[in-house]
């Protein structure tokens, strides 16, 4: 029965497009082989469905109609594609990427000059509801500022097909002129390229903000036929590839909650214990990432493999012991 209300609602609305002058309540009636007062609801539904619909006034009478037909609000965003797009944007300049924010704010701009002025009022009111009701939560930790000219400049040598050179300067170590296929770019808490090396095809990854004098070279350079991006990025748990491991982790009954609700990483899989704590399992590398996550746990989380975690994990509390009696001190 639902489904041939809304089928009958939706042929309503198709009528009320094909019809240049509208429709009156009479004739959706009529139409619809239905009473006067199932079409004023039929009405109010196409309403709320279409925005674009509008009314017309024909003494002694009112038509509704929508013009420009059906086409028109397959392709008009919805007020939820825009509060989704507005927040990204909004996301992005938090995290210190004005350049890409401005991209998005421009799109935003794009879309809504675009639209019907009838229809954008309509949306209006929720929108500026739902803008003033959601906010993105800046993120605890200090993050590398993002250069704008650095990334226009990956994007240029990816999409010409050209190889990219770039100083690269490491803690620690001497900086030096680096020439690479690119294969694209990791956003995260830090962005990187990732790119290949032009005489092994050994794909590496370089942090944005200590590559300088940064510049598309002449020629060619592709990444490695068989190479995937997503496949490439999956296999980390965040940013730094390294050996990948099983890895396996039991969460006490406290945070088994908490830990069920988390993706840890796309091939995970969560375990029920007879105790009420979960066992999560999933292949990855990036074992340094992982193990600053797991800080965050306390005594909630125990790791039960891989001996590589461990000692990662060993190590980073021993740095953080040290650093700490040396403020102390």
């Amino acid at each position: 029965m639902r489904h041939d209300k809304a089928a009958m609602v939706i042929e309503l609305a198709r009528r009320m497009a094909a019809s240049a002058e509208g429709l009156t309540l009479d004739e959706m009636a009529r139409e619809s082989g239905v009473g006067r007062r199932t079409a004023e609801r039929m009405r109010d539904a196409v309403l709320s469905l279409f925005p674009q619909a509008e009314e017309v006034s024909d003494p002694p009478s009112k038509r509704w109609r929508i013009r420009g037909g059906l086409s028109a609000f397959e392709q008009a965003p919805t007020t939820e594609e825009l509060v989704e797009l507005n927040k990204a944007a909004q996301g992005l300049r938090f995290s210190g990427e004005p350049g890409r924010a401005s991209a998005l704010e421009g799109l935003e701009r794009k879309l809504k000059s675009a639209m019907r002025s009838t229809t954008l009022n309509r949306l209006a009111p929720d929108l500026e509801a739902l803008v003033r009701a959601e906010t993105i939560a800046v993120m605890a930790g200090p993050r590398p500022s993002a250069d704008e000219a650095v990334l226009a400049e990956i994007r240029q040598a990816i999409l010409a097909g050209q190889p990219l050179g770039f100083i690269y300067s490491r803690p620690g170590a001497e900086a030096r002129r680096r020439s690479v296929a690119p294969c694209g770019v990791m956003f995260g808490r830090a962005n990187y390229l990732v790119a290949a090396d032009r005489e092994s095809d050994r794909i590496q990854t370089f942090r944005l903000d200590r590559m300088s004098a940064v510049k598309a070279e002449p020629g060619i350079a592709a990444p490695p036929a068989d190479f995937d991006l997503q496949v490439f990025a999956s296999q980390s748990f965040g940013i730094y590839q390294d050996e990948i491991e099983d890895v396996v982790l039991r969460v006490s009954p406290e945070g088994a909650v908490e830990a069920t609700a988390w993706r840890w990483h796309p091939t995970q899989s969560v375990e029920d214990e007879a105790d009420g704590g979960v066992v999560v399992r999933f292949r990855a590398s990036g074992m340094r990432e992982l193990a600053w996550h797991l800080f965050s746990w306390g005594d909630q989380v125990e790791i039960v493999a891989p001996d590589r975690l461990k000692s990662v994990m060993r190590a980073e509390l021993d740095a953080a012991r040290r650093a700490l009696e040396a403020t102390s001190a």
